[in-house]
């Protein structure tokens, strides 16, 4: 019979028992009650809140210290889940329904100033003969001078069919009027521009700026309509360049226009059991066989990238333009007391092939607490119904990639300084008609004459090339070496120092496409402003090249060898 000769190690041996015993008896405990984490914690909140009250040296705001405290601690999860106060609600539903209370104009600010932006067609607005580049001095009494754009939202929108007074200088006449406006429903609509395009005019171009409530069925009309106009209908290109997102109900009937009733359009996942959910179409298709674009680019996001990525993962169309935003996550509204509310994000959402699109990563952040993209090593490969393979993790990849030009600074400096804006106006009360949008453009004399107008008017910029030499600059000479190449950096600033006039021949096209847009905007309203853009859309025209070649159309719809 062996003994334990080694004492010491017998107690080691026993210690180690214990230990180990201890640690099984650690594991094994009830984990904390969650919800005695929960009570404790607003307990000690609502304590804390009730001693600010009581004996803060000044008296405090308890909506507005209430509603800092719910937005930090949101700030935590991702930017979608959001506190709704009551105020805020109108605003929220603006977002999903399109519609809202007011007379139907943007307002612009210049300076303490607040002038007529653009003017909605047939609204309370254009009815009362406002028109863009009109001064507004008061509303009801209330002085306009120095208020924020916020400030005058609250002031013109209401209930429709209540009035408001208004005084307005006309920019026209310069004659000072008061205004009785009756506020009407402004609806919106996510259907803004719809006609045939193409060089036989027979590919339907529907431009679909929002998923609001009825967006599908817009859409649907307009179809209808141009099918109606061209019974040939060789092709649709579905604009969803700039398209938010919205209601998930709308991109699934938007989708079931191309496609058949009882296919999949998306699936969710979430932490409760009643967010895992399929959506599948329930209705008929409007056409299942037209060739179809739908085109998107970075800022095409949420219910945009359902449809974007449902028509690929099917293989029943062609995506053209950028990859998309990626986001891939469901949100619900949930009432809170006292008409407030909690957008808060509860699902992710899934593709027909099984891929989440989702970018971001607001789960995992990194230590300074930023969220990081979700890298390319992470993205998994999922395949379409014919076999093409598409990635998770970053958004909607197109079919095929067209780069959007970025804006030069000297246009947005031209635009953020309102000279777009005030030379439009000018042009406007000088010619009383001009060509259809689709046919307008301006002749380089008309484009002359915008630079002479700009001729001692600030505009000054910094070019990012300036920008990136100043940096080196200032590098230089914490570093201590601009003294011993001083004079090559003087040489170097002369050589990248720009001229203005230089600047504005250089960047001709762009900066006259923005103004002819601007212009087109006065006579024909938004409608003019999109279809006066089509002559130098360049994802617009690749889509027309593919779908005017059937055939590289459906090589494009094949798998890869």
């Amino acid at each position: 019979m062996r003994s334990i000769k080694n004492n010491k190690g017998a107690k080691g041996f026993i210690g180690g028992f214990i230990i180990a015993g201890a640690m099984g008896l650690f594991l094994y405990a009830k984990p904390a009650d969650p919800y005695f984490e929960i009570s404790k914690n607003m307990e000690i909140f609502a304590t804390l809140f009730k001693e600010l009250n009581a004996y803060y040296v000044d008296p405090i705001e308890p909506g507005k210290l209430v509603k800092t405290g719910i937005d930090a601690m949101l700030e935590n999860l991702d930017p979608y889940t959001n506190y709704i106060t009551e105020a805020e609600v109108e605003e929220y539903e603006f977002q999903t329904t399109g519609k809202y209370g007011g007379i139907g104009a943007s307002m612009r600010k210049k300076g303490e100033d607040i002038y007529i932006g653009d003017v909605y067609e047939n609204s309370p607005s254009q009815k009362a003969g406002l028109h863009p580049g009109d001064l507004i001095i008061d509303i009801d009494g209330h002085p306009l001078k120095g208020k924020s754009i916020d400030d005058i939202s609250v002031l013109l929108k209401g209930t429709p069919g209540t009035q408001l007074n208004m005084k307005v200088k006309d920019n026209y006449t310069g004659v000072t009027t008061q205004k009785m406006i009756t506020r009407g429903e402004i609806s919106l609509s996510s259907v803004p521009y719809a006609g045939l395009t193409g060089p036989h005019n027979d590919i339907a171009y529907v431009k679909l700026t929002q998923f609001t409530e009825g967006c599908a069925r817009q859409v649907g009309e307009a179809l209808d309509s141009l099918k109606k106009a061209q019974p040939k209908l060789n092709g649709v290109i579905l604009d969803l360049r700039n398209n938010p997102g919205g209601l998930l109900n709308e991109a699934i009937q938007v989708c079931n226009l191309f496609i058949d009733r009882g296919q999949l359009v998306v699936s969710t996942k979430g932490k409760q059991p009643e967010m895992d959910k399929q959506y599948k179409t329930i209705g008929s298709s409007w056409d299942m066989n037209v060739p179809l674009a739908i085109m998107v680019n970075h800022s095409s996001a949420s219910a945009s990238e359902i449809v974007a990525g449902t028509i690929q993962d099917l293989d029943r169309g062609i995506i053209i333009g950028e990859r998309s935003y990626g986001k891939g996550l469901v949100q619900n509204v949930r009432r809170l007391g006292y008409n407030s509310s909690l957008k808060l994000t509860t699902a992710r959402y899934y593709t027909p092939s099984g891929r989440c699109i989702q970018a971001i990563d607001y789960t995992h952040r990194n230590a300074d607490g930023s969220a990081a993209h979700i890298p390319d090593s992470l993205k998994k490969p999922f395949k379409t119904n014919n076999g093409r393979t598409v990635l998770s993790g970053g958004g909607i990849e197109p079919d095929i990639n067209v780069k959007e030009e970025p804006i030069s600074r000297l246009a947005i400096t031209l635009y953020t300084k309102n000279y777009f804006f005030d030379y439009a106006t000018d042009y406007v009360h000088k010619h009383p008609t001009i060509a259809p949008a689709l046919q307008f453009s301006l002749t380089d004399a008309e484009y002359m004459q915008f630079t002479h107008w700009l001729e001692n008017k600030d505009y000054s910029y910094e070019t990012e090339t300036e920008d990136a030499f100043d940096s080196l600059k200032a590098i230089a000479i914490r570093e201590k070496y601009y003294d011993a190449a001083k004079s090559e950096f003087t040489m170097m600033q002369a050589k990248l120092s720009h001229d203005k006039k230089l600047d504005l021949d250089k960047h001709k096209t762009e900066i006259k496409q923005v103004l002819e847009s601007e212009i087109a905007s006065r006579y024909y309203y938004l409608r003019g402003r999109i279809a006066q853009s089509f002559a130098a859309d360049k994802e617009l025209a690749r889509s027309l090249e593919i779908l005017g070649q059937p055939e590289k159309y459906k090589v494009y719809l094949e798998r890869k060898k």
